[in-house]
């Protein structure tokens, strides 16, 4: 009999409950500090003097550090611990959200959100890997969902605060709000256990060194730290995912997060503009309070269930099919949505949309867990996940210019073919369901 979220948790141990929570806090944390900028975004435009293409071109510069931070912190990540690469994510993202609300010009804010973008990036893969490593075969797929659904509640609590603060107190306030997620840190430090598996390899690694290779590797390895094990061989086990057995997984898994972030981010970060906006603008006439609500619907009732039953939809069709399935629904979705008018057809549509077109994202994690063995395991999600990221960082920009020519309705057509291309892409997925992590 399945069982219900509540139920999972109570049947884990306090060790794998924090893990979950670290890993959950963290994403939510990432998506409140990266979709503040989405929600200003108008106020923006208006007081530094952004056209559309060069919102956009500030939104793919975060992208595209992102992609990079999840390169980056998958290796911090197999070398140092799961855990503190995680902390130094969040470091990171948040610092640099307190820091665009220093920017004076638009030059400073984009240093101030490239930088952003590399912890942002960062956090995803270090929170997948360290739950996956901790939670049991059977309840991987639900306990990845959960995390992944965090971005939902993340996402509707920057529209919550980015509403009122930014009418009262301007959009630098905003940004200053986004230093609070440092905070969860210390937490972290105090509570959160590292992955016993990643414990385990880099015991493994040291054993295999002091049986007979260099004294200089012997002794960094008699040290104890799995990052010195590591010392002669990152080169050679980042390699393994390009090996005839996973090199087809890599670019199909690579290729699907491509398309889908694309339409995603392409979407979503010009939604809040394209709702608030006036209609003779191209916009649907909500204004900002009227946007921040049905920002806060789309997530709580779209995103969220929408990422929660992913893990429960995968685990009864496969990880496979429930892929296939929620692309293919979006992608029948946005053309619709961005021919509605009415405002009830808007939320209803949006709701779906967020739904089907956001939880597939809790999918890339469970697959990517099964797929790589533990070694490589976090630069893996790094590179087939953050790597899309930094491939789909020109959405922003192609949306925005599309819009700038013909209006965002007709440009949302794009995100629509990103999902389809994704659906494409599940054919060339394995299937996973069940298998135990290596």
């Amino acid at each position: 009999m399945p069982i219900g979220p509540i139920q999972l948790i109570r049947q884990a141990t306090p060790g794998q409950r924090r893990t979950l929570l670290a890993a959950a806090m963290g994403w939510a944390l990432d998506a409140f500090d990266a979709m503040l900028y989405s929600l200003v975004l108008a106020m923006l435009m208006r007081d530094l003097g952004m056209s559309k293409t060069t919102a956009g071109s500030l939104g793919t510069l975060t992208l595209l550090a992102s992609g990079i931070g999840g390169v980056l912190f998958g290796f911090l990540a197999d070398r140092i611990g799961r855990k503190h690469a995680l902390m130094a994510s969040i470091l990171t993202y948040s610092m640099c959200s307190f820091a665009s609300g220093l920017a004076t010009s638009i030059t400073m804010l984009a240093i101030a959100r490239f930088v952003l973008g590399l912890g942002m990036g960062g956090e995803w893969n270090t929170g997948a890997t360290l739950v996956a490593e901790t939670w049991p075969t059977e309840f991987r797929a639900k306990a990845i969902a959960i995390v992944q659904s965090s971005w939902a509640l993340g996402f509707a609590a920057a529209a919550l605060i980015a509403g009122p603060v930014s009418r009262y107190y301007g959009w630098r306030a905003v940004f200053f709000v986004g230093i609070l997620p440092a905070l969860v840190t210390l937490w972290i430090q105090r509570k959160v256990p590292e992955s016993e598996m990643w414990k385990e390899q880099g015991k493994q690694q040291a054993d295999e060194l002091l049986e007979g290779k260099s004294p200089l590797l012997a002794t960094a390895a008699r040290s104890g730290a799995p990052d010195a094990s590591a010392v002669g061989n990152d080169s050679a086990s980042i390699s393994v995912i390009f090996s005839r057995r996973y090199f087809k997984s890599t670019i199909a898994l690579l290729l699907f997060n491509f398309f889908g972030m694309f339409a995603w981010w392409g979407l979503f970060t010009w939604l809040p503009p394209y709702l608030s906006l006036p209609i003779e603008q191209g916009g649907r006439g909500f204004g900002v309070l009227g946007m921040t609500t049905l920002m806060v619907v789309l997530n709580i009732c779209g995103m969220f269930p929408g990422y929660a039953s992913f893990g429960w939809v995968a685990d009864h069709l496969g990880r496979r099919t429930a892929f296939l399935y929620y692309s293919l629904i979006a992608a029948l979705l946005i053309p619709l949505y961005a021919m509605a008018r009415s405002q009830s057809l808007l939320l209803v549509l949006g709701t779906l949309v967020a739904f089907f077109g956001t939880g597939i994202f809790s999918g890339s994690g469970i697959m990517g867990s099964e797929i790589f063995p533990t070694a490589v395991r976090a630069r893996a999600l790094g590179f087939t996940y953050n790597g899309a990221r930094t491939m789909s960082s020109l959405a922003p920009l192609v949306i925005g210019r599309v819009g700038q020519a013909k209006g965002l309705s007709w440009a949302f057509y794009l995100c629509a073919v990103g999902y389809l291309l994704a659906a494409l892409m599940t054919t060339q997925l394995p299937e996973t369901r069940g298998k135990n992590l290596a």
